[in-house]
């Protein structure tokens, strides 16, 4: 093997003050000699999702010394959106990625590791994660922690998403708040992502299909002992990838994150992913655009009906052979990029078995023709905007209806539980993207208030974003936002907005001059900012690239 960047802290005379400190950890003279890799561990116990890596470490790292390797375990932060939801803290969940990179590269270079594997769960945490490999580009395998298993309450399978819908509905009065409760000490049993295709376990299945983790690594429960046997595996395979010098760019390609985006399409994941992957992409300096994703929506079917849009659960997803057989039912949509394990992508799905193709169903027994996802433009969103069709009911892919205008989320909630929205109403929450929240903060809370009571005919807009277990007619990432000026700004209490999912269009219908006579009045809103806040709001691009800090 040819010389290893941990030379620079361990070899040479003039490296016996840093030996000297290796040996203080217990470092052998043979370990001296062996690749040094980097864990870096989000275990935390506030986050279910990583409450239980500390065990899936212990795993990685025995993986790493029976291949030949030294282990050095270093932490990671991690925010659960879910408790950070509906209130100031979700502002500062965006802003993580960029801490969870910037800390992870921050290891990585001052220690000289060799090779990297990443242990982490949520929404955040992965793609910062993905970031930080294609920043450091040395051998990287990322190991996903696993979904939750269901909760259960008379039969019924639930995850988080049934108590935010239930908020709604006890606002309603279908829903008395001792019901409520039930459900809440019911539907989150145990450590693992939250159950459906949200946010968090649509990035692991985007890791997974860019090559960047072991087979099936996405889809096994976070209980499942096959997650121990992937934890002690994903170590094994650092050090073949770091005696063969392949990096995170030679896996993180054009073609492998188009990959990503068409099994994105074809399960119907997050919006989220579109911030993210863009962000992974701009780090690995791949170019990628909305127009990538609007190209392949296009053409890759969506045919897993995952939740919250559908019935199928991450575990269910699993059973029915996880993303391999996704793989498989795409085989003629996907590129034939390499993988961290060795194997092709047309290797592995060749090798898959799909055993329920209700669940994973083959193209010509497809959901809808197009992907789950859909980029949209107009008068509104000159740069972009997305929405997850896939949880659009059909009668409501073409709507026009009166603004209801709020500025921010909280006064949004307000009115909606209030009951002081209608049938037919467009709902804008603005001035919650990157800058002007800062943030862009998830608007879960809305979005399931509206299905929880009941509304089946509003639209929710937003220059903020929206959590994987948002359903319904919900377009977020709206750009330019409305804090710098974009034409959000400018929506006045009953203007008109037109959304044709069809035509991928979302437009103002207001006359030129009046919504010129309105730019000339606007003052952009000023916030008190400090701390982490203050300096993301200076640096952050907008969400049609990604939100990356520049």
């Amino acid at each position: 093997m040819a010389a290893m960047r941990s030379d620079e802290v361990k070899k040479g005379y003039q490296r016996a003050p840093n030996r000297s400190l290796l040996r203080s950890l217990g470092v052998t003279d043979r370990e001296m000699e062996l690749p040094f890799i980097g864990i870096a561990n989000a275990y935390n116990n506030i986050v279910p999702g990583h409450i239980h890596l500390r065990q899936l470490t212990e795993k990685v790292k025995e993986g790493v010394a029976a291949a030949g390797g030294v282990p050095f375990e270093f932490g990671v932060i991690g925010i659960c959106d879910g408790i950070a939801m509906g209130h100031e803290g979700m502002r500062y969940s965006l802003p993580s990625r960029e801490n969870i990179a910037d800390s992870i590269e921050l290891m990585v270079q001052a220690h000289r590791f060799d090779g990297l594997v990443c242990v982490g769960t949520c929404d955040k945490i992965v793609p910062g994660m993905l970031m930080a490999a294609a920043r450091c580009n040395i051998p990287t395998v990322i190991l996903t922690g696993g979904a939750m298993l269901s909760g259960n309450l008379d039969g019924k399978d639930l995850s988080l998403i049934d108590i935010f819908e239930g908020v709604g509905k006890v606002a309603a009065g279908s829903m008395s708040e001792k019901a409520l409760c039930d459900l809440e000490c019911c539907a989150m049993p145990g450590c693992g992502s939250c159950q459906g295709l949200y946010t968090a376990n649509t990035m692991a299945c985007m890791t997974e299909a860019m090559g960047m983790s072991l087979s099936h690594c996405a889809a096994t429960p976070a209980v499942d002992a096959g997650k121990l046997r992937l934890a002690r595996e994903s170590g094994e395979a650092i050090i073949p990838l770091v005696k063969k010098q392949v990096k995170p760019r030679d896996i993180i390609t054009k073609k492998s994150l188009r990959n990503a985006i068409r099994v994105d399409m074809a399960l119907g994941g997050s919006t989220n992913t579109v911030l993210h992957l863009m962000a992974i992409a701009t780090e690995a300096e791949v170019p990628l655009s909305l127009d990538d994703f609007s190209e392949i929506a296009e053409t890759v079917p969506h045919i897993c009906y995952m939740q919250p849009s559908g019935p199928h659960s991450m575990q269910t997803l699993h059973r029915a052979g996880g993303i391999p057989a996704v793989f498989k039912q795409l085989e003629k949509h996907l590129d034939n990029c390499p993988t961290v394990s060795g194997k092709k992508i047309s290797d592995i799905a060749k090798s898959a078995i799909i055993r329920n193709d209700e669940v994973i169903r083959p193209i010509k027994n497809a959901i809808n023709a197009a992907g789950g996802l859909r980029i949209i433009s107009g008068s509104l969103a000159p740069d972009g905007a997305v929405v997850k069709s896939a949880g659009v009911p059909k009668e409501m892919w073409k709507h026009a209806g009166p603004a209801r205008v709020f500025d921010g989320e909280e006064a949004g909630m307000k009115a909606i539980l209030g009951r002081k929205i209608k049938e037919g109403d467009v709902v804008i929450i603005r001035n919650e993207g990157p800058r002007g929240a800062p943030g862009m903060p998830e608007m879960l809370s809305p979005t399931s208030a509206i299905m929880g009571l009941g509304y089946k005919k509003v639209v929710l807009l937003t220059d903020g974003r929206f959590s994987g277990g948002t359903r319904g007619p919900c377009i977020g990432h709206i750009a330019p936002e409305a804090a710098i000026g974009g034409p959000l700004a400018f929506v006045k209490d009953g203007d008109i907005i037109a959304m044709d999912l069809h035509k991928k269009t979302l437009e103002l219908q207001v006359a030129a001059k009046d919504l010129a006579g309105r730019k000339k009045n606007w003052k952009p809103p000023v916030k008190p900012l400090t701390g982490v806040l203050a300096r993301y709001a200076k640096t952050v691009e907008q969400a049609n690239r990604g939100a990356v800090q520049r």
